[in-house]
């Protein structure tokens, strides 16, 4: 008997950054990437030996270059979606609110970003997995 093996679980960690108009970062993923062209917030896979707030203030340098203190990161919620069908995995993601860094976001890794509240996000064609995080998100801006 033959049975289909477990998926794995992916995790990844992302950051709302909010800006002092109580706006959030969205970033556009490039051409050539998993999705590319939508729009998600800033962050990526926590790597072995990482914490999930280790691997954020990596990635935000990485993708943004901007310096973020752990103490700056404050745990707000996770997401859990099924990405099985289409890429074989499931996605399991933290996300830390941010207020405060050190330098101005560019898009370093990702083909735009932009400034947005959460009552508008829909307006861009967002990452699926990221629609209840949008959610969440207007109960704070």
């Amino acid at each position: 008997m033959t049975h289909d093996p477990k998926p794995m679980t992916l995790l990844v960690v992302a950051a709302a950054l909010i800006n002092p108009q109580n706006e959030i970062l969205l970033a556009q993923r490039p051409a050539g990437k998993r999705l590319a062209g939508k729009w998600e917030f800033p962050g990526g896979k926590v790597e072995k030996d990482e914490s999930p707030e280790q691997a954020l203030v990596r990635e935000l340098d990485e993708e943004l270059g901007i310096k973020v203190a752990l103490s700056d990161l404050e745990p707000f919620w996770f997401l859990s979606h099924d990405y099985v069908a289409e890429f074989g995995f499931h996605l399991l993601m933290p996300v830390y609110l941010c207020r405060t860094w050190q330098g101005v976001p560019q898009a370093k890794e990702h083909a735009a970003i932009v400034w947005k509240r959460p009552a508008t996000m829909h307006e861009l064609p967002m990452i699926e997995a990221d629609a209840e995080l949008v959610e969440k998100l207007k109960t704070l801006c």
